[in-house]
């Protein structure tokens, strides 16, 4: 069967346009860009709604607000006294219906052509996006079309999460797969700053800009991965094989390899790379570079294709070790970060008196801890293999920062703390959010009992960040129930009460992984003896 890889690709084949250099480190870091952009272009088209907030409902009978009240004008429906609950529906109509979305992705996606499914979701994004945005240029006032718009939008966004860590798990092995999605992972954070900046361009001159834009940018973006997304080495020619196939290769490296201390223990998870040449058309040569490879590995070519493997069941992945855990464990830390994403301004803003766009501006910064947070995580457990006693040791901390925070808040620090204290804050608590969406989802896929079933990954990713997406859709709506409990002159006691909320469940995430971290330090101890024994042998 011939090879045929994206038309953008071929058509550059087809013009005598190949890479000059290491067509697999080539083909590694572009798979590695594009898929960025669009899982970014993905956040991006979320966020404008959080921006756009503060102008559907203008708060007239705030100072800043009272030399201008000619001009302070709601947006129907949600110029009523109950506008936080309309919003409330709008966040839980997407939420849920993204989570929802995400269990029934994974199995699609690994059912059916991993970019056409990728790019007919960020078609569908865009076109929810710029509707929602539409309302303001064809005067819509009816709440129902907005929640509507918006519970679509959940579920064609669903799409994209596990499509693009497919095609990111499909080119990189797990020697350093924290360390390349850690940094990789940063788009959410990107995406969500880009999404404000835009939104915020426009929202004061036509809010409806402000989805507008964003829509056509993600649709951009879907176009030109359409054209060059390469969703799996074997489209170009490269299959990544996995030790556990009795027809894979060995890995030669030139000089000694680290090996992860809980690997060293935990044999059976270790896990080796190899490239195979498949037989290609004659606009797809095969070229096998003598360079290093990107992942620091010379990959030794061999004759032979790789079988297809058939997509596994949702209770088939259920019953991989540990996605049960890490899911759990998500679904807790998951609740956490998004009860910021979707809170933190307004906390900002009532513990700290400053204005709409400084708190917004402020809220940023837990997104720049947040990228620190992933890259650092991923780097790290690369190098002890401990995945789990990454997550445990920053949510260990973390539970403590929140409660640091919510005092230090109270006494109206400086902003300079104040900045210190959310970019803290974004890197304890998005840390483990992020390597567990990202490495620990790949890792996971690729588990030695799926016996090199690559095609297991989509589904592991949707339900691990499927269940993660229902504590994402459960916080923020917990925290708008606790709040409207109170008057204004109470809600300083409320948000103690919310606090305490996020306390408990970080605490509930570190719970669900005691048994995988257990099991890692068990492994480190037997490999530091065995190291011993040997030294003293020898």
């Amino acid at each position: 069967m011939a090879v045929r890889g994206p038309p953008g690709i071929r058509f550059l084949q087809w013009l005598g346009l190949t890479p000059c250099w290491d067509r697999q480190k080539v083909y590694q870091l572009w798979t590695l860009f594009l898929t960025f952009l669009c899982y970014t272009s993905y956040h991006l088209s979320r966020k404008p709604i959080s921006i756009v907030k503060n102008e559907l409902h203008k708060n007239c009978n705030t100072t800043q607000n009272n030399t201008n009240t000619a001009n302070c004008s709601s947006w129907k429906p949600f110029d009523g006294s109950d506008y936080e609950s309309l919003f409330g529906d709008l966040d839980t109509a997407f939420l849920f219906a993204y989570a929802g979305g995400m269990f029934f992705s994974g199995h699609i996606a690994e059912r059916s052509n991993l970019r056409y499914f990728l790019v007919l979701g960020m078609l569908s994004s865009g076109l929810m996006t710029a509707l929602f945005g539409l309302g303001y240029y064809w005067n819509i006032h009816t709440v129902a079309f907005f929640v509507i718009v918006q519970a679509v939008a959940g579920v064609v966004q669903a799409t994209g999460w596990p499509a693009v860590v497919t095609c990111v798990g499909s080119w990189f092995g797990k020697g350093r797969r924290g360390f390349i999605m850690g940094l990789w992972n940063s788009h959410t954070s990107v995406g969500n700053i880009l999404g404000s900046l835009i939104a915020a361009a426009f929202v004061s001159e036509a809010w409806g800009l402000s989805f507008v834009v964003p829509g056509i940018i993600i649709a951009s973006v879907g176009i030109l991965a359409f054209f060059f997304l390469i969703t799996e080495p074997k489209e170009v020619g490269i299959v990544m094989e996995d030790k556990g196939r009795k027809d894979s290769y060995t890995v030669q490296a030139d000089g000694p390899t680290h090996i992860p201390l809980c690997e060293r223990c935990f044999n059976e998870e270790s896990e080796t790379e190899t490239t195979e040449v498949v037989p290609e058309v004659a606009s797809l040569p095969v070229v096998v570079a003598d360079s290093e490879p990107l992942l620091g590995e010379e990959i030794k070519p061999l004759s032979g294709g790789p079988s297809n493997p058939k997509a596994i069941s949702f209770l088939g992945a259920l019953k991989i070790p540990g996605v049960i855990e890490f899911s759990m464990c998500l679904f807790f830390a998951k609740l956490v970060s998004y009860t910021f994403l979707y809170w933190l301004p307004k906390y900002i803003k009532d513990e700290e008196d400053y204005s709409p766009t400084v708190s917004g501006d402020m809220s940023t910064l837990f997104d720049v801890g947040g990228i620190v947070g992933g890259f650092l995580a991923g780097t790290i457990s690369d190098f002890t293999g401990g995945r789990a006693t990454c997550c445990v040791v920053m949510l260990v901390l973390g539970a403590p920062m929140l409660y640091v925070t919510q005092v230090v808040f109270q006494t109206k620090p400086s902003t300079s703390t104040a900045i210190g204290m959310l970019a803290a804050l974004g890197f304890l608590v998005n840390g483990p959010y992020a390597l567990i969406t990202t490495a620990v989802s790949a890792d996971l896929g690729t588990h030695k009992s799926l016996k090199g079933n690559a095609k297991a990954l989509s589904t592991v990713t949707a339900i691990i960040d499927g269940t993660g997406s229902i504590g994402a859709a459960v916080g923020p709506l917990l925290a708008g129930i606790i709040l409207n409990k109170a008057g204004s002159e109470q809600r300083a006691a409320q948000w103690d009460n919310v606090f305490y909320m996020l306390m408990a469940s970080d605490v509930l995430a570190c719970l669900f992984l005691l048994r995988v971290f257990v099991k890692e330090i068990k492994g480190w101890c037997t490999g530091r003896c065995f190291e011993q024994e040997t030294s003293n042998v020898t």
